[in-house]
């Protein structure tokens, strides 16, 4: 259950999680209650096991022994004569064998689930640094434009997977790239940190955006051997912003937000994502378009376009009500991003990437 810190760093239980902390120790003060209100009858000595039992799936190893003290005593104090009946010694001692083997028992499971939960525990911390790094935060602010992205990570055991982003800030453009590795998780990770690093680079050296797709062919091919391959999507804004430039490499299309109906931005041709180009004989082809003032693109992966409800619909992405809302780029993607979480009922199954790019009405703005 989730612990809360206070404000003096200490941990605070909820008091739900103090009912079930209760729970073995009332099992085994209630059943022997019940023994002396009911009788020896009844049989209810076999219930004072259920207590250390209990303990072994919520607790930790003292805890469990806490417990199995308990339940013992309860067997001990059954009947104080027990010992000189040996009609009666018989069940009493059997439960008092069944309790101490199973508060042992309970024991080195527990043990054995703490080293677990902190080995995890490690894990997830190396594995949401590694995305930490990989996924830098954004500027707000990039030249003639502003910018928002949010994130959702299909691993439950991780903040972690395959999705990037990355904007590269020149004096004379602005280069963005958003893309989905093949797979998901730490295979993943690996692939998007590789054309991550090599944007990075290639963004700063090249003069024309096609360059850089050449860059992350070759490193993507290289480093894959055929094997991994990322779809992507590049784009470039100009100086001042009037026009931007996008390639993409099997990627779904962006979205263009304005004035008028959301439309998406398609190349020229289909391409094939990075590490495949190979395999094709057409080179990509840019697509350029006029960047107005107060005009969005949105950039996104296949996590958003092609999340599915219950019912197997996709999400509507052109259609959804969060992008018809006038709002800054960060209340925009946050609200689509709760919008695509609601749809589809639970965590995401494909992680989800969200790039939204504003124009602003002058560089003064």
């Amino acid at each position: 259950m989730p612990r809360v810190l206070a404000a003096s760093g200490r941990p605070v239980r909820p008091r739900a999680w103090w009912i079930v902390l209760a729970v073995p120790f009332a099992i085994s003060v209630g059943s022997f209650i019940a023994r002396e209100t009911l009788g020896a009858g009844w049989g209810l000595l076999p219930l004072l096991v259920v207590g250390p039992a209990v303990a072994a799936a919520v607790g930790g190893a003292r805890y469990t022994l806490a417990a199995g003290v308990t339940a013992a005593a309860g067997c001990l104090l059954y009947d104080v004569g027990f010992w000189d009946d040996a009609v009666a010694r018989r069940p009493v001692l059997i439960a008092l064998l069944a309790t101490v083997g199973v508060t042992v028992f309970g024991m080195l499971a527990a043990r054995i689930r703490e080293q677990r939960t902190r080995e995890l525990a490690r894990v997830r911390l190396v594995a949401e640094v590694a995305q930490q790094v990989l996924l830098r935060p954004l500027p707000t602010r990039a030249g003639p434009v502003t910018m928002a992205v949010r994130y959702l990570s299909a691993a439950r055991e991780a903040q972690v997977g395959g999705d990037l982003y990355e904007v590269v800030a020149r004096p004379d453009r602005v280069r963005l790239i958003v893309g989905d590795a093949q797979g998901s998780g730490l295979v993943a990770l690996r692939s998007a940190a590789a054309v991550t690093a090599v944007f990075r680079e290639a963004a700063r050296d090249e003069d024309c955006l096609d360059a850089v797709a050449a860059r992350l062919e070759a490193s993507t091919t290289l480093d894959g051997a055929g094997e991994d391959f990322v779809t992507a999507v590049l784009a470039e804004i100009s100086a001042n912003g009037n026009r931007m430039e996008i390639i993409s490499c099997g990627h779904p299309p962006p979205l263009l937000l304005g004035a008028g109906p959301p439309r998406y931005i398609a190349p020229d041709q289909n391409s094939l994502p990075l590490g495949l180009g190979g395999l094709g004989g057409a080179p990509r082809i840019p697509v350029t378009i006029p960047f107005e003032p107060g005009q969005e693109v949105l950039f996104y992966t296949d996590g958003a376009s092609e999340a599915r409800n219950k019912a197997g619909a996709f999400f509507p992405l052109a259609r959804c009500p969060s992008i018809s809302v006038p709002g800054d780029p960060a209340t925009l993607v946050s609200r689509l991003s709760d919008e695509i979480t609601q749809h589809i009922g639970h965590q995401p199954d494909d992680d989800v990437a969200l790039l939204l790019v504003r124009r602003e009405t002058s560089l003064l703005a």
